[in-house]
């Protein structure tokens, strides 16, 4: 079976949730580095820490800070990291988009900016080696929204549809889009604690799995994205069944 031996990985947003399951897992893969790239230093410090504290592998890991939001200065860290086998893009908000059509719409515009925008900067200046690969991540409300999700399924739609184009323009790079189903993550955070238990609950209760995933099960659609030199293109839906539920 192949392995990331002896591989660079960057991950953005891979100091929590399924960027960090991410890292975790490449570095049991035998990665030789895993860089997790965010925007706070505080939540960065502690991803390598805990990850160097597992003793998983046998690669290093290296924290670094960067705001995807601004452009200039994501541009010029992506030119700065040099070469690297594989690119992997988490970003992303606590969802502040659903609630149509009570929401505020200029409010809303910077979530393309991390969402969208942030992956085609890395796209454009990434040095990703021959065989690499670069990994989005989109969710299943491109294919099944819930009620009020209008404006996330447009963001999301954005993703998925230039997962494609990417594919082409970066050949042989290759690039693929994970649609993520329900996952326990920080992105449910600011839910109050019982309504958020019962959200997952009742989305497990319409799950062919009847469970919410964790994110160490997602990352292993990365791991597959990643070692498969004979797929691009492709939106790799990892959703517990969920497009196919009631």
């Amino acid at each position: 079976m192949a392995t990331l031996e002896s591989k660079t990985i960057i991950i953005f947003g891979g100091s929590s949730g399924i960027g960090y399951a991410v890292a975790e897992a490449c570095l049991l893969s035998r990665a030789s580095l895993v860089i997790i790239a965010s925007s706070n230093v505080d939540r960065v410090t502690t991803a390598v820490r805990r990850l160097q504290a597992t003793g998983r592998g046998v690669g290093k890991v290296r924290g670094e800070v960067v705001d995807v939001r601004d452009h200039a200065a994501l541009k010029e860290f992506v030119t700065g990291i040099g070469e690297v086998d594989h690119v992997v893009y988490t970003c992303g908000d606590p969802l502040k988009l659903l609630g149509f059509p009570d929401v505020d719409v200029e409010s809303m515009k910077d979530v393309f900016d991390v969402r969208f925008w942030g992956v085609v900067v890395v796209a454009q200046n990434a040095n990703i080696r021959a065989g690499g690969s670069l990994t989005i991540t989109g969710g299943t409300a491109v294919i099944k929204p819930l009620k009020t999700w209008s404006i996330l399924a447009g963001v999301a739609g954005a993703a998925d549809s230039v997962t494609r184009g990417l594919a082409i323009d970066l050949a042989p790079i290759r690039v693929n889009s994970i649609c993520a189903g329900l996952v326990k993550t920080e992105l449910w955070k600011d839910m109050p604690e019982a309504e958020r238990e019962k959200f997952y609950a009742e989305v497990a209760e319409r799950l062919l799995v009847k469970h919410t995933a964790e994110p160490a099960e997602i990352a292993e659609a990365y791991l597959f994205a990643m070692k498969c030199a004979y797929i691009t293109g492709q939106r790799i839906e990892v959703d517990g069944g969920y497009v196919l539920g009631a």
